[in-house]
């Protein structure tokens, strides 16, 4: 950022006195006018010092000799504009100390400053981000008696705007100017728009856009695009539609910029046929894509899993003469890594030499990413090297993305070392990088490191981790059955000076409640209940369902009551969690009255709960009465899922009513489900079990066919059925397929096989007709 002083550009700090060594007068006469035309040269090719600016500034005061205001705004501007070079870091800077200079040096009339000068200064103070110093130069421009001209006055509302001031520059717009005597223009309106826009304010914006056509002004594409660019990222696209129409209307030709905006709110909020629409609209007015628009397409396939359609475009850009760039790569690049496929993102990598376009650091982060995330850190590490010897210094993403795959890895002493490396090289270390080490030291049962690095990142300024942050850390560790590990999180909580909350003592009470301690889960209730917390619907649940879980459904009734006497309204899970217990104690007649009490009480049933009744009483041998039930709902239009299907195609098999059980399978795709393992399970044992065989292996290709896929478990279940059938070839069959499919005999499966194919198997004698693998069994020839 510029250097600029806080002061006015009148204060003397600012005057960096010059004196040349000689005091002689030069033998020849000296051109202003040429000596400021060669420096503005410079100033435009990047090579012209503060040194020798100042130099040119030692002789102007020197002679005496005025400079035009021409010449002298020409200077000024080219440095205003010149952006960051080896031999001036910072033109704006520079153009207001050397202004500041002749400013001092006025007395001797060596510079005559017009409006356009104070207008060049305002808007070097502007780029700086010191609109108190552009204020300051326009204050003095009006009482140096010159007339602030538009430009000089939409030169200071850009500078408000940018600094989020949209309302001073409204201000300034619709008073001010009429009372200088300018009449603002449409590129006065476009930045006061713009600006309320950046600010968020769509309504100050749209309300401004129908001021100005008011008072005649008419919007420009400048205008429309801007209104239609806000509109879209809001995802307003009815609004920015309707704003297209009124350009239309007025005669405003669309540009790129106008159907980019359409094509990114489109594509952005997922709605793809409305993209394409917008892109078919775009050319058929013949407004020629660009590189960004391809870009906003390939982005979008890429974000939902389609790179390889993103691919087709890549190619298309090239057959219309468009060149990728870097941002075309990562882009592809990027999908490859999020969809796994590493082969196509290394291929895709190297023809980027083709195009001869050098990988940045973005691009090598990519591939750094894509690596960690399929757990191939070595290779993640090699590219890492790779990106430094090319010249690629790594940044914060780039340290983040590996010292967080080394967390995971629990490789803590590497992520360390990049840490440290990190720190060393001046990248600056955020929050991201704090949360991989502080969630790896306390996954990993190191706390006091963790606490240490707490403490390091909030001396250096950087807030901590939210309380959700530590959340996530305990219920890893709960559901891994690190339940006291997961208490200790506590003292981290603390020690930011943060309190628990409700979800801390939900999450360590289900962690207990996991690992089967119902009286430490009792226990952290209570706590709760002293820390000064009231338990929720949800804590209550929680309990209960422990309870329920370890067969202590007493113990979860009287919960519940206690719940009810606190005036807490049982949820739909709190009911299905009572229900669901007393079907697994065998209280059938308890969990019926639980779910008429549901009922009338108006808690909403869910497709849960039907399944919870609809299981429990199958479970509990009443599965007739699940089918009446089941029958009941559906003349009420219940709309039930797959999982609920199998439970009554399963019922139906149990009382004997195999053909309703197929009629139910067979309905089906009608009632727009999908079958799943388990119902392909549930029918072909069943019709194993009544000896159509050949129909269940006919059912098995059907599903495959279809695209479904067996599992492990559904072909476990299946060997089994056939081996008890004594259909030993077809067990045999279906074992081969879980070899091909590298799954595993269940130890049911593999007991099954030894007590039927043992020394005094009943199925000894047949055992050839197993594979090969599985005839280890048969009995090993003796010597007599």
């Amino acid at each position: 950022m510029p250097r600029l002083s806080s002061t006015t550009p009148m204060s003397p700090l600012r005057l960096r006195a010059r004196h040349s060594s000689s005091t002689s007068h030069p033998s020849r006469i000296w051109d202003p006018h040429t000596a400021f035309a060669t420096a503005t040269e410079r100033a435009r090719s990047g090579n012209l010092t503060p040194e020798d600016a100042h130099h040119l500034f030692d002789e102007l005061l020197r002679q005496a000799n005025p400079v035009q205001e021409r010449p002298l705004n020409n200077l000024l501007a080219a440095l205003a504009r010149a952006p960051a070079s080896a031999a001036c870091s910072d033109g704006p800077a520079l153009a207001v100390n050397l202004f500041s200079r002749i400013s001092q040096g006025a007395r001797r009339r060596v510079a005559h400053p017009t409006a356009c000068t104070y207008g060049i200064l305002m808007g070097c103070c502007c780029r700086a981000n010191r609109q108190d110093l552009a204020l300051a130069f326009f204050a003095r421009l009006l009482r140096t008696g010159l007339k602030a001209g538009v430009i000089e006055v939409n030169t200071l509302l850009k500078g408000l705007c940018r600094a989020k001031r949209a309302d001073e520059a409204l201000d300034i717009l619709l008073h001010r100017m009429p009372e200088l005597g300018c009449t603002p223009n449409v590129v006065a309106y476009n930045t006061v728009i713009h600006g309320f826009f950046r600010e968020g304010q769509v309504g100050k914006a749209c309300n401004l856009f129908h001021e100005m056509r008011q008072q005649g002004v008419t919007p420009d594409v400048v205008t429309y695009n801007s209104v239609i660019d806000a509109l879209c990222k809001a995802k307003a696209m009815d609004n920015a539609e309707y704003f297209l129409g009124q350009m239309v209307d007025d005669g405003v030709v669309s540009d790129n910029v106008t159907y980019n905006s359409l094509i990114h709110g489109y594509s952005s909020s997922g709605h793809w046929k409305e993209a394409v629409r917008v892109f078919k609209e775009m050319t058929s007015r013949r407004v020629t894509p660009d590189l960004h628009t391809y870009n906003m397409f390939m982005t979008f396939l890429c974000n939902h899993g389609r790179s390889k359609e993103a691919a087709g475009i890549f190619d298309s850009m090239a057959m219309k003469g468009l060149k990728p760039d870097n941002v075309s790569y990562a882009i592809r690049l990027h999908g490859y890594a999020t969809e796994g496929c590493l082969v196509d993102m290394i291929n895709l990598f190297n023809s980027m030499e083709r195009d001869c376009i050098l990988p940045d650091c973005r691009i090598f982060s990519i591939l750094i990413y894509a690596y960690a995330k399929s757990g191939k850190l070595d290779k993640a590490m090699l590219i890492f090297n790779e990106m430094q010897k090319q010249g690629v210094s790594p940044n914060a993403v780039t340290y983040s993305t590996v010292i967080d795959a080394f967390c995971k890895k629990g490789q803590l002493d590497d992520a360390m070392i990049k840490f440290n490396q990190m720190i060393d090289t001046g990248v600056r270390q955020g929050t991201a990088v704090y949360r991989s080490l502080i969630q790896g030291f306390c996954t990993h049962g190191d706390l006091v490191k963790a606490k240490e690095l707490l403490t390091e990142m909030m001396n250096k300024g950087i807030p901590p981790p939210d309380i959700k942050f530590f959340h996530s850390i305990m219920q890893n560790l709960c559901t891994e059955g690190r339940v006291i590990e997961a208490r200790d999180i506590l003292g981290l909580i603390a020690h930011i000076g943060m309190r628990p909350n409700v979800c801390t003592f939900n999450i360590l009470i289900g962690g207990y409640c996991l690992v089967r301690k119902m009286a430490d889960a009792s226990k952290v209730f209570d706590d709760m209940v002293s820390y000064g917390l009231e338990p929720c619907n949800f804590t209550y649940g929680i309990l209960i369902n422990g309870y329920c879980k370890n067969r202590r459904i007493d113990d979860g009734l009287i919960l519940f009551k206690e719940m009810l006497h606190k005036g807490l309204k049982p949820t739909t899970v709190n009911y299905n969690v009572i229900l669901d217990g007393l079907f697994l104690a065998g209280q059938t007649v308890a969990a019926k009255e639980k779910f008429d009490e549901m009922v009338e009480s108006g808690v909403s049933v869910c497709i849960d709960t039907y399944s919870i009744v609809l299981g429990g009483l199958c479970r509990n041998s009443c599965s007739s009465e699940a089918i009446t039930l089941f029958r009941k709902l559906s003349a009420m239009n219940v709309k039930f899922d797959i999982k609920i299907v199998n439970i009554i195609i399963g019922a139906f098999y149990r009382v004997k009513r195999n053909q309703e059980a197929k009629d139910l399978f067979a309905a089906i795709p009608a009632n727009g489900l999908v079958p799943n393992a388990v119902t392909y399970t549930i029918m072909m044992t069943n019709l194993i079990k009544e000896g159509s065989v050949e129909e269940a292996d006919n059912l098995f290709l059907s599903m495959e066919k279809s695209g479904s896929t067996a599992n492990s478990w559904m072909l476990n279940h299946i060997i089994r059925r056939l081996l008890e059938r004594g259909e030993i070839v077809k067990a045999g069959n279906y074992m081969s397929k879980v070899d091909v499919k590298s799954y595993s005999l269940e130890a049911k499966t593999v007991s099954l096989l030894i007590s039927l194919f043992s020394r005094e198997g009943e199925y000894r004698d047949h055992i050839k007709l197993l594979p090969i693998k599985y005839q280890f069994l048969e009995k090993p020839a003796t010597v007599e």
